[in-house]
């Protein structure tokens, strides 16, 4: 059939050899697609027919001779071309070798030696073909993978350069084709800092390579470095002899970051563990001294020199009470646990602290009609310290660092990222070192740090303790002439209540407690204080314990008014699983959440989970005592 056959165009301007060509062709099993005498037809025919192969005579009639035709057809369409000459001048056989023929017959020819050379030129073709095919594959698939890639000859001169290891060393292909390994490939090893890794047993072009594979450092054209993996693979001739090398290299820098990052973020989380778990147990010892001190103050007179050294001992109990809270800082923990409070106090406090044993001097300007504030006042007042402990170390040439509170209202068009209404503006600023730009849009990431020793962690904190305000911090900053932080935290229209001196007559009304705590300390200060308060006291180990004596209490007709649950039981049932389960036996208990783990969720929103109230560990009598009015009102 025509189809299976392999299609031949003579181009023959003698029209006997061109009907022998074609009679011989045909009685040889080829067909002939066209028969044309010019070089013009020859190119038309080609393109219209791509026929399998061209028989072109080099002597043609016209303006193109064979050897201009063949070079068209070749460059356009890739067919092959096999030259039909009886003599041809030396220019024009050079000419004819620049086309790279499939070869060459010599009229007159016979039917043998055409078949034969038509049967290798396709051969070579389609073997010509396979190899560019081969070649752009690739060629193609280096160019587009993410890795570097970088071929050498057996001389180490570089042969090959994909995109990727232009962008990485710099170097351009056309500049690198031809130049050394060791010129364009510069490279020092990550932990001697040596050009030459000592274990490497082959040398090409200068680089040394072995089996061996070492984080290394690329520098590159322009003197920049980057932390690379490489691996190195020679090229084999069929004898074993050595033709080259392959390269292959990749940027790992961001993977770097990212380990170190992840390493930290490890770190971080292990310190989070261990702070939950050592607050949680401090906490349950301050809850003890805090709470047997206050029930001591209660039989002395104020001006009695022991009830003197008790208020000692309490404010140094709640300065540890401080530190647990910092600590919490660090574990994960829910929503910050609010309450109306002035601002006043975290700014004053938390300055006192950061400044405190250093010449500087903290300068308070507060509006006269400062508005109150929903916030975790220990939270806010760490947030606050960590901004002013910043202001310190910058040593502010004036030694002051000046602290504004005022109210203020908030629109869409002031663009602060915040939601718009009344707020309180703080503004902390220092006349100190200030802060480089290209560091300012970092300064909040976590670890980030320009100083030495330091974790990086402070204004991170800060930063998130604010935003869980539903606030915001912005900075300004020029080097050498100063810093300012501008806070903003939503006010309130409510007014903070007056302080007042704590009232231990309790009120006459008594009511039935359970108390539920794992730790037989708690349980008994908490017993004895709610015994002074007039109430009758029950106490359980555990949630199990806790829900019998519930349900028997209700069956009795003496149920409690009130229900005191540790959030957290050691290899029992904890707060949480224990008033779900009160919740089924009598849907209006009233319980009261406490835990030393004070940024557990369900102490920021105790009243989703069912609670009435909530007393952070340690406290007081008169903080109890509030909590449990407040619940059976």
């Amino acid at each position: 059939m025509q189809g299976d056959r392999t299609r031949v165009m003579v181009v023959e301007d003698e029209k006997i050899t061109a009907l022998e060509l074609q009679d011989r062709l045909t009685s040889s099993g080829y067909h002939v697609s066209a028969m044309v005498s010019t070089g013009e037809e020859a190119l038309e025919q080609a393109q219209a027919n791509k026929p399998d192969l061209a028989l072109m005579d080099i002597k043609l009639k016209g303006f193109m001779d064979g050897v201009q035709a063949a070079e068209l057809i070749r460059a356009r369409l890739d067919i092959p071309i096999i030259y039909l000459t009886a003599y041809a001048d030396k220019e024009t056989l050079q000419r004819a070798k620049i086309t790279e023929p499939f070869g060459y017959i010599l009229k007159p020819f016979d039917e043998r030696e055409l078949y034969t050379t038509i049967e290798m030129a396709l051969y070579k073709h389609k073997m010509e073909r396979k190899l560019k095919e081969s070649e752009q594959w690739f060629s193609t698939t280096l160019n587009s993978i993410s890795d570097a890639v970088i071929a050498t000859n057996k001389d180490g001169y570089i042969t090959f350069l994909n995109p990727i290891a232009e962008r990485l060393t710099g170097w351009s292909r056309a500049d690198a084709i031809g130049e050394s390994l060791s010129k364009i490939y510069n490279v020092l090893d990550e932990k001697s800092s040596d050009h030459q890794d000592k274990e490497s047993d082959h040398d090409i072009g200068g680089v040394v390579y072995s089996e061996f594979h070492h984080t290394k450092i690329l520098i590159s054209k322009n003197g920049t470095q980057r932390l690379i993996d490489d691996s190195m693979a020679p090229i084999q001739k069929s004898d074993g002899m050595i033709n080259g090398v392959v390269l292959v290299f990749r940027d790992i820098s961001e993977r770097r970051k990212f380990e170190q990052e992840l390493i930290k973020t490890q770190k971080l989380e292990s310190l989070g563990v261990l702070a939950g778990g050592i607050a949680h147990d401090f906490n349950n010892v301050l809850t003890a001294i805090i709470g047997n001190i206050s029930i001591a103050k209660l039989n002395l007179d104020a001006n009695d020199d022991t009830y003197k050294l008790l208020m000692e001992v309490e404010n140094a109990s709640k300065r540890a009470k401080s530190l647990t809270r910092q600590l919490l800082t660090f574990s994960k923990g829910g929503e910050p646990v609010r309450k109306l409070v002035s601002i006043k106090d975290a700014l004053r406090n938390a300055a006192s602290f950061a400044l405190k044993g250093s010449s500087i001097q903290g300068e308070f300007s507060f509006a006269p009609d400062l508005m109150a504030i929903e916030a975790d006042e220990a939270q806010l007042t760490q947030a606050i310290y960590n901004i002013i402990n910043n202001a310190r170390q910058a040593k502010p040439k004036d030694s002051r660092v000046l602290i504004r509170a005022e109210n203020v209202k908030v629109g869409l068009e002031q663009k602060l990222a915040i939601k718009p209404g009344p707020y309180i503006k703080v503004t902390i600023i220092d006349q100190g070192s200030g802060i480089r730009p290209e560091h300012l849009t970092k300064i909040f990431d976590p670890y980030f740090t320009t100083r030495q020793n330091a974790s990086g962690l402070g204004l991170a904190i800060s930063y998130s303790i604010v935003k869980k305000h539903d606030g915001n911090v912005l900075v300004e900053s020029v080097p050498d002439k100063g810093t300012k932080v501008t806070i903003y935290i939503p006010a309130s229209e409510e007014k903070v209540a007056p302080k007042r001196e704590r009232d231990y007559h309790f009120p006459a009304r008594h009511g039935n407690i359970l108390v539920m705590d794992d730790e037989p300390l708690i349980r008994n200060l908490v017993k004895r204080m709610l015994n002074i308060m007039g109430h009758s006291v029950e106490t359980a180990n555990h949630g199990q314990q806790a829900i019998e004596l519930y349900s028997t209490a209700m069956n009795n007709g003496n149920p409690y008014d009130v229900v005191i649950l540790d959030l957290t039981v050691q290899g029992g049932m904890g707060g949480q699983e224990t008033i779900e389960r009160l919740r089924k036996l009598n849907p209006d208990v009233k319980a009261i959440v406490s835990s030393g783990y004070s940024n557990d969720p369900i102490m920021a929103n105790f009243a989703d989970y069912g609670f009435s109230g909530v007393v952070a560990k340690p406290y007081e009598t008169h903080e109890l005592n509030r909590v449990i009015n407040d619940v059976m009102k």
